[in-house]
């Protein structure tokens, strides 16, 4: 088991493409594009592909600045607005033309400006001030701050090329959204957060709390085989305190990996557990709607059971924050 506190990487990527993340602006990108930092997946490397502008990189390169003063910096809008508990800065494959020091700082934007107005503000926070970083290495750096943030920019100092941005965290709503319609207590751009889980040997088990349908297994959170009595299981904090009326439990693109059956677990305020859903059979690539009779008390956290192992694409409990 593995728990956020002990390791922010546990926490979602808020920058993310499938998340929503978007790399909105940067002063260069000659040698490769700065979309690539947001991508899914580790970089990828394929020796001698050249293009007209010499190797291709999966990540963001600028020119070489050549001794003229000046540094590099491309601004990622976060897919999901929120707390960031840490960066982690990837030189993949970048081995004689990384930055040798880079800086993170962060914004907070209401509504949609132009990329060009916010690259131009002046009261951007720094996050990580310059640090020094490595070729061809993930480097994680801690952040302490307790704010909400829409936007980063990364700095490389002067030049270089960077291969990811992650950037991990605690999603945060805009409060003035709240309220105005039915409310998925278990979304991660609403602040729910993934506490704990029992396995997460195939995927991260924050994928089920993530925006969207899932288009492949990937998508999902699935666990290895079990080969002893136990089941698996994941603990959510969800948005706020609530009252959930409806679960739909997806295993969509699961076939011959879907749990056999899954229950979910309430947890009220003073940690009383009370039942939300008994045990029930799952069907292979369904999404599954239930309909639950709410407790008295209201619920903070839920844990979702499956039985005995397996994958899921998504986990949606929508309801209502208390007042």
């Amino acid at each position: 088991m593995t728990d956020y506190r002990d390791d922010f990487t546990f926490l979602p990527d808020l920058a993310v493409r499938p998340l929503g993340g978007s790399v909105i602006w940067a002063n260069d990108e000659f040698f490769a594009e700065k979309e690539n930092l947001v991508n899914p997946g580790p970089a990828e490397y394929r020796p001698s592909t050249f293009g007209h502008k010499g190797q291709i990189y999966d990540g963001w390169e600028t020119r070489r600045h050549r001794g003229k003063p000046g540094d590099d910096a491309a601004i990622v809008r976060l897919g999901i607005p929120g707390v960031i508990r840490g960066i982690v800065i990837d030189t993949a494959w970048f081995t004689g033309n990384y930055p040798p020091e880079v800086s993170v700082s962060a914004l907070a934007v209401d509504g949609y400006p132009p990329a060009e107005d916010i690259a131009a503000r002046g009261d951007w926070v720094p996050l990580l001030d310059r640090v020094k970083v490595g070729g061809d290495c993930r480097t994680p750096f801690a952040a302490d701050d307790e704010n909400r943030w829409t936007h980063v920019k990364l700095t490389m100092h002067p030049d270089g090329g960077v291969a990811r941005l992650r950037v991990h965290g605690e999603g945060r709503p805009d409060p003035a959204l709240l309220g105005l319609g039915p409310l998925d207590l278990a979304a991660l751009e609403n602040g729910a957060l993934v506490l704990d889980c029992s396995n997460r040997f195939y995927s991260s088990p924050n994928q089920l709390l993530y925006p969207g349908q899932a288009r492949v297994m990937g998508e999902g959170w699935e666990t290895a085989r079990r080969r002893d009595d136990g089941n698996d299981w994941v603990r959510i904090a969800l948005a706020g305190p609530g009252t959930i009326r409806l679960a739909e439990i997806d295993t969509s693109c699961f076939l011959g990996n879907s749990p056999g059956a899954a229950s979910l677990t309430g947890f009220t305020r003073d940690g009383t557990e009370v039942e939300l859903l008994a045990r029930t059979d799952l069907l292979p690539d369904t999404r599954h709607r239930f309909a639950l009779t709410p407790p008295t008390d209201a619920v903070q956290e839920v844990r979702l059971d499956i039985y005995p192992d397996g994958g899921l694409a998504r986990l949606r409990l929508y309801g209502e924050l208390t007042a």
